[in-house]
């Protein structure tokens, strides 16, 4: 992520418009909606998007970004909990929340994640480490399975957010398929 330099008081307007529809296309029709219909909708042209966003995932970035720093701003309390098996498998279902806001965001955060030259990339590789201490101290603890590596971690709980953007009970069966995946990732 660069950082960029204050914007004018119109420049900020679009730039807050552009994401809140942006964001709310996402949610409508995933992470490939139309950029020309987001502009549209903000009341710019698809220059000033572009303007603002050189890239889809520049645009898909920014609207993360609070997300993904509440995920690690959890990720260090949680490291402090008293119990690390909980505190992981609270992250990972936060993360399962984040990971289903849009359709089509696992896909695109799997690619981000061996592109370095991704906006995604840094923020993504953040917040997995924060899952990687996590699993240790759980790991550490006994209160998860030693032939557990955290990329299984990461792949299962992306796989049920993936599995419930194809389900009719949609983010509902989130929390009961995690509460599957979650007990047979404690050792028994």
């Amino acid at each position: 992520m660069t950082t960029a330099k204050p914007l004018r008081a119109d420049a900020r307007r679009n730039y807050d418009r552009l994401l809140a529809e942006a964001g709310a296309a996402f949610v409508r029709h995933g992470v490939d909606a139309s950029l020309e219909d987001v502009a549209k909708a903000a009341g710019v042209g698809i220059g000033t998007l572009y303007r603002h966003f050189a890239t889809r995932t520049a645009l898909l970035e920014a609207l993360l970004r609070d997300r993904f720093d509440r995920q690690a701003e959890l990720g260090r309390e949680l490291l402090e909990h008293d119990k690390p098996g909980e505190a992981l498998f609270r992250w990972f279902r936060e993360l399962a929340t984040v990971s289903t806001s849009f359709r089509g965001l696992i896909e695109a955060v799997a690619a981000a994640l061996s592109d370095e030259t991704s906006e995604l990339y840094e923020s993504c590789h953040a917040m997995r480490e924060f899952g990687a201490r996590l699993a240790a101290r759980a790991r550490e603890a006994g209160e998860l399975r030693e032939d557990v590596a955290t990329e299984d971690m990461f792949l299962l709980v992306h796989g049920v957010a993936w599995a419930s953007q194809h389900d009719p009970a949609g983010d509902e069966s989130v929390p009961r398929l995690l509460d599957f995946v979650f007990s047979g990732l404690r050792p028994s």
